[in-house]
């Protein structure tokens, strides 16, 4: 089986689900993304975004192939181009870290090793342009919006709280202690980039 993980551009947008390339919960302000909903711009907006990161820090994203189809995808920034993070009470994350913005993968290709590997790439890139960490805001209950990543699985691979909130607390992964994870983690990984999805379909959390 062969797999990649590629970095998204525009070039590569299209292999993300319908629904996640009109999605702009985070990379829109609540006002502006409510007005591209209601005006269906919202896909426009989506690729004027990731173009923006592109041009001004790099790819905010990876997709990964497996024989040449896409399979699960992750999306990462840094917290001045995430302008809907600052609408949470736990909001800004940190100006040392790179926000975790969400993630999925198919429900065959679980339990294979992808969702360690996907996070190590990520951690990976990030160190590189000199970050530290990976923040996320997460949904503590495990039933709000698709696009928030479950408290309780993000613990599960290492993030540590570092601002409580009864919904909505911000989580923190320091990267170098990624880099030395063990195949232990590896169903947990799974668990985040999974979880709720009990359908075949591709969608963030």
């Amino acid at each position: 089986m062969g797999r990649q993980l590629v970095p998204l551009t525009l070039d590569n947008l299209s292999d993300l689900p319908s629904a996640c390339r009109r999605c702009v919960h985070w990379e829109l302000d609540p006002v502006r993304g409510g007005r591209a909903e209601r005006a269906g711009t919202a896909k426009g907006e989506k690729e004027a975004w990731v173009s923006s990161v592109l041009l001004e820090w790099g790819s905010c994203g990876r997709v990964v192939h497996v024989d040449g189809q896409p399979v699960g995808f992750v999306m990462y920034a840094p917290p001045a181009y995430v302008p809907r993070t600052t609408a949470f009470p736990t909001g800004p994350v940190s100006p040392d870290a790179v926000q975790l913005i969400t993630a999925a993968l198919l429900p065959a290709y679980r339990g294979q090793g992808l969702g360690r590997v996907m996070v190590q790439t990520v951690a990976k890139d990030v160190l590189r342009r000199r970050f530290k960490a990976i923040e996320a805001i997460a949904d503590a209950g495990g039933t709000e919006s698709r696009c928030l990543l479950p408290a309780e699985h993000l613990r599960a691979v290492g993030f540590k709280t570092v601002r409580h909130h009864v919904r909505y607390p911000r989580l923190r992964l320091e990267l170098r202690s990624t880099l030395s994870w063990k195949e232990d983690v590896e169903r947990a990984l799974d668990q985040l980039l999974g979880a709720v999805q009990k359908d075949p379909v591709l969608r963030p959390l």
